[in-house]
């Protein structure tokens, strides 16, 4: 018996061990620079992500619970009070789960109405986990906002997401005023994924003409395309810290419910045919971004097309996947757009180049960037002490852009 305790016990603290050893090496590869917002807090932060990955991964191999369920729990967070100055409603709007925040003091008129949609990669996020961004937003816009619960990967396949995410939105244009909201003045917001799927559903209403037009976006460091990731964002920040060019590209692969053994071909383009890439080079390019933001940028080797990993992630070049490649005839239709883009984000050049699409198309811009920003930011806001300030700015700006319409 003292033998087996002693087993137990050196398994533990090798298991322990090559945990630790993992955190070292993962966080020795991360980068984080010195002008990032607070970049101790960022690397404890990254320290914990990374641990709470390994534990995941170990718990999935002993068939105890599933990675990805792990990730969704801790990344949600402790639950927010109550905001005693907003009801609460949980509803269905035609079957997909939202909550309902309504401002409590009586207004003289109706109110502005406001589509939250939260990131996530698809996989991760709900709607209480973002219960802190969106009751401040309410209550300082003084609007009432439907935060939705889309359904998630992998237990849904692409594009569940954007489906329910387009039924919500097309139910509240329809209902809002049961709400005491002006159906023409409904603003759609998302970050991240969530900022795809907004881009995706005013795509999609261009030409509905049975129901209100969606009066303005605010798209929060979205993901927009999936062409090209050697980009100047995607090689300044390859190796970031919590969201690395490498992290991305896999989740997007977990999310399409891929084998992400492709990762390296994706990563390398050698999913793109080249008649694809000639296609898009008018909207997709490293020549598009403003010099400022190509600093130490090099033009990639090119890359061998592979007509299997084509094949098999042909859902990539999807408009409602990839809204960047949406014609010039949707993307001139679209309504005021609020676009925040940080400089510590793989996807920051993707905020750039549909910045300059929709300028392009006579579409009024209203941009801000975040120096010290990252991916991710947004899910800190509201923990005090344990947020970041980039997180404040983000929110606040959101509040400005909307209170103007």
């Amino acid at each position: 018996m003292e033998f087996l305790y002693a087993l137990i016990a050196g398994i533990l603290v090798a298991s322990i061990l090559l945990v630790l050893i993992a955190i070292y090496h993962d966080s020795f590869k991360a980068e984080i620079p010195p002008d990032v917002d607070q970049p101790s807090k960022l690397h404890l932060y990254h320290c914990c992500y990374t641990l709470m990955q390994i534990l995941a991964k170990i718990l999935e191999s002993l068939g105890i619970i599933k990675e990805h369920i792990l990730i969704r729990l801790m990344t949600d967070g402790l639950p927010a009070c109550r905001d005693s100055k907003l009801f609460t409603k949980d509803l269905l709007f035609a079957e997909v789960p939202v909550r309902v925040y309504l401002p409590r003091v009586p207004s003289a008129s109706k109110r502005r109405g406001i589509i939250f949609i939260h990131g996530g990669c698809g996989i991760f996020g709900s709607i209480r986990g973002y219960e802190r961004i969106c009751q401040y937003i309410a209550r300082k816009s003084d609007s009432v906002l439907v935060s939705l619960g889309y359904r998630l990967s992998p237990e849904h396949q692409y594009p569940a997401q954007t489906l329910d995410c387009l039924t919500a939105t097309v139910h509240f244009l329809k209902t809002a005023e049961n709400y005491g909201v002006d159906p023409e003045r409904i603003i759609i917001c998302g970050d991240s994924a969530g900022g795809t799927f907004a881009t995706s559903v005013c795509q999609e209403l261009v030409n509905r003409r049975d129901i209100p037009k969606i009066r303005a976006q605010v798209l929060i460091y979205p993901f927009l395309q999936s062409l090209n990731f050697n980009l100047p964002s995607h090689q300044k920040n390859a190796f970031f810290a919590l969201f690395s060019r490498e992290r991305a590209v896999h989740f997007i692969l977990k999310y399409l419910q891929k084998d992400c053994s492709m990762k390296e071909a994706v990563l390398a383009g050698s999913h793109v045919p080249q008649s694809m890439n000639l296609k898009y080079k008018k909207w997709i390019s490293p020549d598009l971004i403003p010099e400022v933001f190509k600093l130490g940028y090099k033009p990639p080797p090119p890359a061998s097309f592979l007509p299997q990993v084509h094949e098999e992630t042909k859902e990539m070049f999807h408009t409602r996947f990839s809204p960047l490649l949406a014609e010039d005839a949707v993307v001139g239709c679209l309504p005021d757009t609020c676009l925040i883009t940080c400089e510590h984000d793989v996807l920051r050049d993707d905020g750039l180049l549909y910045k300059k699409r929709l300028e392009d198309n006579n579409v009024k811009v209203t941009w801000h960037h975040m120096d010290k920003g990252f991916h991710g930011v947004l899910g800190f806001f509201g923990y005090g002490i344990f947020s970041f300030s980039t997180a404040s700015k983000i929110v606040d700006q959101t509040v400005n852009f909307i209170e103007s319409y």
